[in-house]
């Protein structure tokens, strides 16, 4: 039964929907009536209330960091079904029909969870190509997939399966992204807000 609890643990903790919860006690509006209809930072930051992005982006990096960490101290053959869950729990949260966010900063505090130079790899990569190349999804999507890399790299087979498994699910909610990108389309962060 440990595994059950692993799971539920980390989709519990995921499932907070962060983005949500915060623009509405601002009195920022529905979220999901802004720009993309998604919960995460990058929508909030369409909001115009950097503030409210910022601390967005922490605590949903901090629920994929506590499921990983609750599940490594009381269940820890089933770690990475927590940092599963958690991510799963962020993207398709039952408390919202199961519409949530793209899991980019969650996956970045399951990263550091898991190993936390697998997560330096994971937020340099993400800020640096956040800083250079100002498309969200590009930096996301490129950070999801050098986390398992680094993983792999630093020894940690354990975390690189899960990481792996999380890096398709993360190309796999940016299909509309990838989309836009071919089209040459795409949004960038600061380019004001989407209708």
């Amino acid at each position: 039964m440990d595994w059950i609890f692993a799971l539920l643990l980390g989709y519990a903790l995921g499932s907070v929907p962060f983005g949500l919860l915060i623009t509405r006690l601002a009195g920022a509006g529905d979220l999901r009536s802004i720009g993309s209809g998604n919960i995460g930072a990058t929508n909030v930051l369409r909001t115009g209330r950097k503030g409210l992005a910022a601390a967005t982006l922490l605590l949903d990096l901090l629920k994929g960091l506590a499921a990983v960490l609750i599940a490594s101290r009381f269940l820890p053959e089933w770690t990475w079904l927590a940092a599963l869950g958690a991510f799963v729990g962020h993207c398709f949260p039952v408390w919202l029909g199961f519409k949530g966010g793209k899991g980019v900063a969650t996956t970045a505090g399951i990263a550091f969870g898991l190993a936390w130079p697998v997560g330096l790899a994971y937020a340099v990569t993400w800020i640096g190509l956040l800083l250079s190349v100002r498309i969200s999804s590009v930096a996301g999507m490129t950070a999801a997939v050098v986390a398992p890399i680094a993983a792999l790299l630093l020894g940690r087979h354990d975390a690189a399966g899960v990481l792996a498994i999380i890096a398709l699910l993360v190309l796999f909610q940016h299909r509309e992204n990838l989309a836009r990108l071919r089209a040459g389309t795409e949004p960038r962060v600061g380019s004001g807000k989407k209708p």
